[in-house]
């Protein structure tokens, strides 16, 4: 393998027991966010709101500030607990949160407004940092998302704004219409991202930027891009041509090129005393343009992993002798 520059090994990286938290800026936000971002979709196997608070705060201790939520998860519990945890820390004016609503089938331009009046109300907020649009919806044009959106700025209940699973032509054209209007456009891309390519959509609707072209786009824009399933759901952990008993795994990550990606990966962490889901993670983190990627931890153990991919630095060569282009 050509190209590898010398990194801290595993080890190395254990030496103050785990790796600092770093941060990146946000266009728009006066806070400094946490290179990683909490996911807060609290599935089954959280069994309690004391399971969800307890790994929010072993996160923020961490360093990380940075909370992802939405309108849609688990009815709105998982916006409720958080907010609890917000307000018993009392750690607002240090946290970025971001909310996301216009999830199919609300998924009109004026059920921001509304949706955003349940959001704030479970999680006690008066505003969110970020605001993104769930899904998009092509029946109505980006000019009415983005004037639905700049009223909610106008009125101080959302900061800035983006898209998660929005096509970049689609978030081009809102944000040339916000300049040539004086308003104000998207800052962050939600899409998804990993080394492993989605070998089908884990939901409808969802959209990739793992592309060359879009990360030739996003590299020319440096839009914050902040991506869901970075770390493939598991794949780089569990992934294996004889191991096809988790079937969303399996469909939504089994292809031949994965492989080829997963035993590239297996290969570096060798030489670099890693494990290969640091190893996944840090490609995201180490591209030409500002990435937050989401995790979903389920372990403090898991947090901890997810750090060490901070001080994991990949040369251009590297990335993309991991993803097959060299």
């Amino acid at each position: 393998m050509e190209g590898q520059t010398a990194t801290l090994t595993r080890d190395a990286l254990r030496v103050h027991d785990d790796a600092p938290m770093t941060f990146g800026q946000v266009q728009g936000l006066d806070k400094k966010v946490s290179r990683i971002v909490m996911g807060t979709m609290l599935e089954g196997s959280l069994p309690s709101a004391a399971t969800g608070m307890a790994l929010y705060d072993d996160f923020y201790e961490r360093g990380g500030n940075c909370f992802d939520t939405a309108y849609v998860y688990q009815g709105g519990y998982s916006e409720t607990i958080l907010g609890h945890w917000i307000k018993t820390r009392g750690v607002r004016d240090d946290v970025v949160i971001i909310a996301k609503g216009v999830h199919p089938p609300h998924d009109k331009p004026e059920m921001i407004a509304t949706q955003l009046d349940e959001s704030l109300g479970r999680m006690q907020l008066d505003h969110a940092d970020i605001y993104r649009m769930h899904r998009d919806n092509e029946n109505y044009a980006v000019s009415e998302w983005i004037d639905a959106l700049n009223e909610q700025v106008k009125k101080g209940r959302i900061t800035v704004f983006g898209g998660s699973n929005w096509s970049l032509a689609r978030i081009a054209e809102a944000n040339e219409y916000a300049a040539q209007n004086g308003l104000q456009g998207f800052v962050t891309v939600s899409n998804n991202f990993s080394l492993a390519r989605m070998a089908n959509p884990v939901w409808d609707g969802c959209i990739s930027a793992s592309d060359a072209d879009s990360r030739k786009w996003l590299k020319e824009k440096q839009i914050a891009l902040m991506p869901w399933s970075s770390q493939a759901r598991g794949f780089f952990v569990r992934g294996d041509r004889n191991f096809t008993a988790d079937e969303e795994l399996t469909r939504c990550w089994y292809s031949d090129d994965n492989f080829q990606r997963l035993e590239r990966v297996q290969e570096m962490a060798k030489q670099k005393n890693l494990q290969p889901i640091e190893l996944a993670l840090a490609y995201v983190l180490n591209q030409p343009f500002p990435t937050f990627p989401l995790i979903g931890p389920r372990t403090p153990d898991e947090i901890r992993s997810s750090l060490l991919a901070l001080a994991i630095k990949l040369s251009p060569d590297e990335l993309k002798w991991l993803n097959l282009e060299a």
